[in-house]
């Protein structure tokens, strides 16, 4: 190897992405376990809806491809949760335990940031029509 060390990347690489399918898998079968409600493809995500409350956190959890909820399916927050998979693909098995260090207050949580506080529900969503009070 003439002086180099062999280094293995795990984001953004076949590993993460194995990451990611092990994980999409996961969401794959406790989603098709738990959903009573349609099962949807929408924003490169799998959809099941109708799931109870205690099987996915806050209003809805993305676990590699899959996106488990009880009935939180509007178009911006699948954008968000879109984010979110694109997250997973980068970094794999390693993103549960960078979100778990990122911290559970989603105002300070690095990706719940990126993927927008607003469209993920963690920020009231300014209305439009209302005039503004800057100049």
């Amino acid at each position: 190897m003439s002086g180099r060390m062999l280094r293995i990347r795990l984001t953004d690489s076949p590993v993460s992405r194995a990451g990611y399918w092990w994980a999409t898998l996961v969401g794959f079968i406790w989603g098709f376990i738990w959903s009573t409600g349609p099962i949807e493809r929408r924003h490169g995500l799998i959809i099941f809806s109708g799931m109870p409350k205690w099987t996915f956190g806050r209003g809805g959890s993305c676990v590699g491809g899959c996106y488990l909820t009880g009935r939180n399916t509007g178009e911006r927050v699948l954008g968000h949760e879109a984010v979110h998979r694109r997250q997973w693909r980068t970094y794999g098995m390693l993103f549960p335990l960078l979100y778990l260090i990122a911290g559970r207050n989603p105002l300070k949580n690095r990706f719940e940031i990126e993927a927008g506080l607003e469209a993920g529900g963690y920020l009231p969503t300014p209305r439009r029509g209302r005039a503004s009070n800057t100049p």
